[in-house]
């Protein structure tokens, strides 16, 4: 497997979802259009790194650097850690890949940078805001599979004011429920501290006040109270998911192209 991380500046080509830190660098050479690094070993993890720093006309043409590079047959992912193309599927590298991985989180702006992937969707493309619920959704699942399969009127999910993740939570939420889905904020909160689902016989809840410490507590009517670990995903967690399944995810799909506008609708 072949990742590609495109940064301001450089490309990173590497066989493993290692990031790599290319502040160190040669860039003395005034003459040369293009310095390059090759890391293996304990500088690399599992794998190789190339990280490659274009200057001048090379800097628009990423992709004739990075094709040299790749392996016959092996699958090709591109990520982009912060900022990314407002359409990954138009972009140099991006064209070239099996899966597009963007993390909208962490760019400038999450929700512009949301509704440019959702403007532009593209089966092979995923973002990490979607990926960070994963373990959320997994145990909502479980916690709606058990007995009895009483309807489910509506729902509240809390967390920070502007919590991308949480919307999309929301969102699927609303999309598969078919309920009214109440977003809640929480001051202070870092990730999503909890999601209710209101029943005739009472709420289910799930509930993690405080990422850092990563304890939830599962309630439902009728049992005690189970209190589980679920630490907050780390990003080489979600990044070797998404390098994992590479197929594209449809779930994903259906909740930035429909849910997505139920829980946002357009003006």
């Amino acid at each position: 497997m072949i990742a590609i991380s495109p940064k301001k500046g450089a490309a990173a080509v590497a066989d493993h979802p290692e990031p790599a830190d290319d502040a160190d660098a040669d860039t003395n050479s005034a003459d040369s259009n293009l310095d390059a690094q090759v890391r293996f070993g304990a500088d690399a993890g599992a794998g190789e790194i190339i990280v490659l720093h274009p200057r001048g006309g090379l800097v628009h043409h990423p992709d004739t650097l990075v094709i040299p590079l790749l392996v016959p047959d092996a699958p090709v992912v591109a990520w982009w850690p912060t900022e990314a193309p407002a359409n990954p599927s138009k972009d140099l590298l991006g064209a070239m890949a099996r899966s597009r991985i963007t993390d909208a989180l962490r760019s400038s702006n999450p929700y512009r940078t949301i509704e440019d992937l959702r403007r532009n969707w593209s089966p092979k493309n995923v973002d990490m805001s979607w990926t960070r619920l994963t373990v959320w959704r997994a145990m909502l699942a479980t916690m709606l599979d058990q007995p009895p399969h009483l309807p489910i009127s509506t729902v509240r999910v809390t967390g920070p004011k502007g919590f991308l993740p949480m919307d999309l939570l929301a969102a699927w939420l609303r999309l598969k429920l078919n309920v009214p889905v109440i977003v809640e904020d929480v001051p202070g909160a870092t990730a999503v501290t909890g999601v209710y689902l209101t029943r005739s016989d009472g709420v289910l809840s799930l509930e993690r006040p405080n990422a850092e410490e990563g304890i939830a507590v599962i309630s439902m009517p009728g049992q005690s109270p189970q209190t589980i670990s679920v630490p907050a995903r780390t990003l080489e967690e979600c990044l070797s998911e998404e390098l994992r399944r590479l197929d594209p995810d449809e779930v994903y799909a259906e909740v930035i192209t429909k849910g997505w506008d139920l829980i946002h609708p357009r003006d």
